[in-house]
């Protein structure tokens, strides 16, 4: 008999146990959806809706204006073009990066994209050496060659062994 009371109480603990437990997890519903749809009522819950993909958008092309405007700072430093200097150049290379623009978005075989380019290049030489010193010029030309950074780095070197050449005769 008093096996048989000890197995009642242990059952009925057990059972009245089992509601509290539930009752913790996930207040009573579970994480599931409350148990209707998937995952049963525990574990993480699942979304049935689908999540609609959204396309990330490509950054709109630069037009000749926006990119020439953007270097121009640069370049101006590099060369060291007073505001004159400054313009003329910047005109130009907008009129010409534009046709540049203008001929890739042609889609020309690869031959009549060369030549075309080849020619678009040659003007925009002519009229540069019409427009600026003939030294501006070819410090400009150099930049296109060797790159914005790579002269802009030369112009300190340059700029410090010059101040250290002045320091030394103060010795």
């Amino acid at each position: 008999m008093k096996n048989y009371i000890n197995y009642v109480l242990l059952l009925c603990t057990v059972l009245f146990s089992m509601a509290e437990i539930q009752a913790q997890y996930g207040r009573g519903y579970g994480y599931g959806g409350g148990g209707y749809g998937y995952g049963g009522g525990y574990g993480r819950p699942r979304n049935t809706i689908p999540q609609v993909q959204s396309t990330p958008k490509e950054p709109e092309p630069k037009t000749a204006e926006q990119i020439v405007d953007e270097e121009m700072p640069k370049i101006t430093e590099a060369i060291e073009l007073n505001e004159f200097e400054a313009a003329v150049l910047s005109s130009v290379l907008k009129k010409y990066l534009q046709k540049r623009i203008e001929m890739q978005i042609l889609e020309l075989t690869p031959e009549q994209m060369r030549e075309g380019m080849e020619k678009i290049t040659l003007q925009q030489d002519e009229e540069l050496k019409a427009g600026l010193p003939l030294d501006k010029y070819e410090a400009f030309v150099e930049m296109q060659k060797k790159g914005v950074q790579k002269t802009q780095k030369e112009k300190k070197k340059e700029k410090k062994r010059k101040s250290k050449k002045q320091k030394k005769p103060k010795d």
